[in-house]
């Protein structure tokens, strides 16, 4: 027979697995298919997207760890359609734990708006660091070798439009200052933003059944 507290136990797990459930499935939705370039501004490889929207939520709502298993979940989801052998979603993956790691613990610290400004800052700033370390010694070393052939010269004259002076010696120095960084700020930015705006009105409803 069920007591009070199992009913409890249920009851949250259903709700807390329903919540995970709903927010990954946006969190996919916004990764796989809501996204576009900003050719005018940055290589046409670098696809602007949110989904770490949803993955903020979760952690703040519920706590770090739903935040980063949103994120670990909406890529293993997009595993399924890779065109990257996983290189690309893993590295999603590190960028977005990366970001909504940080947010939420320090949001849990102290549950106010200035802590979830300095989580969601200090997230950001994390993130584009990672972004550097990943960008320079995984995905790019990995893209030029495994879809390029090692041919430099294919994924330069991608750059030259926005870099003339784009060289194999100063690859690293033009697109991980003038790409890599300034990318990652903005779209972190217009995610933090959003994220802001978006849990003080779905806060209550995060939270219903979870107490």
């Amino acid at each position: 027979m069920l007591n009070v507290n199992s009913k409890k136990t249920v009851k949250f797990s259903a709700v807390y697995l329903a919540k995970i459930a709903i927010l990954t499935g946006i969190s996919f939705v916004l990764y796989a298919f809501v996204k576009f370039p900003l050719p005018f501004m940055f290589p046409s490889f670098l696809d602007m997207q949110f989904s770490e929207i949803p993955a903020l939520l979760a952690g703040f709502a519920m706590g770090p760890l739903s935040g980063c298993l949103v994120i670990v979940l909406k890529c293993l989801l997009k595993f399924f359609m890779s065109s990257t052998q996983f290189v690309g979603e893993i590295t999603d993956m590190i960028i977005g734990i990366a970001f909504v790691l940080p947010a939420s613990l320090i949001y849990k610290m102290k549950k106010d708006i200035k802590h979830a400004i300095i989580g969601l800052a200090a997230g950001t700033l994390l993130v584009t660091a990672s972004a550097v370390l990943v960008n320079r010694f995984i995905s790019i070393p990995f893209y030029v070798q495994v879809f390029f052939n090692g041919n430099w010269n294919i994924l330069l004259n991608i750059c030259r439009p926005l870099y003339p002076a784009v060289t194999r010696e100063n690859f690293y120095t033009y697109y991980l200052l003038l790409a890599v960084v300034p990318f990652n700020l903005l779209r972190c930015l217009i995610t933090a933003l959003f994220t802001f705006l978006l849990y003080k009105r779905l806060s209550p409803l995060l939270h219903k059944g979870m107490r």
